[in-house]
């Protein structure tokens, strides 16, 4: 299955990587310029842009964002969550969404931007078709800000612990303003 062959590549390419997380005594911060993105496509990364609205962040929102897009930035905000209606809209498949997402991942580890994951969309954003992105995502991160009912099954919970990466469990996705108002400087 091409799918489960291309996030075999897209985990390994990470994996080589070295993803590290940020030293645990140190807090996450979100240092401007920051580009916001989408992993799965999502409408979740139109809520995420309007949550950083709210705290008077600028922020440069492209949900289709490639690598060359990463210049000048210093932090990076993936939202996690699959949209087949999403993917329709920006005119790619599965697959090329992936290899997106783990370039820019990618790009932003090579760069040493600060990289944090949104999981906005509870319980509509998992399953099968968005555990892919999530867990390509969330291993690439060095924080996560995750809606509890997207948590139920503890998967971005393990990924936290297990990469010692500090994450935020909110009750609504507007509860999110808060962790992300402490990530400013």
């Amino acid at each position: 299955m091409k799918t489960a062959r291309t996030l075999a590549i897209a985990l390994g390419a990470l994996a080589a990587l070295g993803a590290a997380a940020p030293a645990a005594a140190a807090p996450f911060t979100l240092d401007p310029p920051v580009v916001l993105t989408s992993a799965g496509q999502s409408a979740d990364v139109t809520i995420a842009a309007m949550l950083f609205k709210k705290l008077s962040v600028p922020v440069k929102s492209l949900p289709a964002a490639k690598a060359v897009d990463l210049e000048g930035a210093k932090s990076l905000v993936v939202v996690a969550g699959f949209s087949s209606k999403g993917l329709g809209s920006a005119g790619i498949n599965r697959d090329q969404e992936m290899e997106r997402v783990t370039s820019v991942l990618a790009a932003a580890k090579e760069k040493g931007l600060r990289v944090l994951v949104l999981h906005l969309g509870g319980k509509a954003r998992r399953g099968v078709q968005s555990d892919d992105f999530n867990t390509v995502a969330a291993k690439a991160a060095g924080a996560l800000v995750v809606v509890k009912a997207g948590d139920e099954d503890q998967l971005f919970s393990k990924i936290a612990a297990e990469r010692k990466i500090p994450i935020d469990l909110v009750d609504k996705i507007s509860d999110a303003t808060q962790p992300l108002g402490k990530m400013l400087p």
